[in-house]
């Protein structure tokens, strides 16, 4: 039978971030891309990657977890401050909210597929059309703005699709 694995248990207590890992992961937080942290922190491209391989270790994410999910893991077990939201939080359906949900915790199309019971041909239309009703850039964007609008958990998840 062909399924998609469940969330992994994070039962394991995280291990706090350094100070400089808390400064990339602020700049993650804020919306920046690893070229654009080595850029205003002036450190090399490699070293900053090698911060956020560091940081989804301590958060116990794996490896290649996208950028949407480790910024919510970073928001989610409070090792940075969302932004205050610069605008209203837009009316999003309940379909929608579940497609954001999956986005910040899943980072195979095939999690969220199964997590928001969509067809993943039908899937990219539905991000797209959140993605245009949140004013959001990407993916990473898209979870930055629902944290600063509160739309999204930010206790520490239980089980989370960070860890597939």
């Amino acid at each position: 039978m062909d399924t998609v694995t469940p969330p992994a248990s994070t039962s394991a207590p995280i291990t706090p971030l350094t100070p400089t890992q808390q400064r990339v992961a602020q700049h993650l937080a804020n919306g920046l891309t690893a070229q654009e942290i080595a850029t205003q922190t002036v450190l090399s491209p490699v070293t900053v990657r090698q911060y956020l391989r560091d940081i989804r270790e301590n958060l116990h994410c794996p490896p290649r977890c996208k950028l949407p999910v480790l910024v919510h893991r970073l928001f989610a077990d409070h090792q940075v401050a969302p932004a205050a939201a610069d605008r209203p939080a837009p009316t999003l359906s309940p379909d929608q909210l579940l497609l954001l949900r999956a986005v910040a915790e899943y980072s195979d199309a095939r999690g969220i597929a199964v997590a928001t019971k969509l067809a993943p041909a039908d899937q990219r239309a539905a991000l797209d059309q959140l993605l245009a009703d949140t004013g959001a850039r990407d993916t990473t964007h898209l979870v930055i703005l629902a944290h600063g609008w509160k739309l999204l958990p930010t206790d520490p998840p239980a089980q989370s699709g960070a860890n597939q």
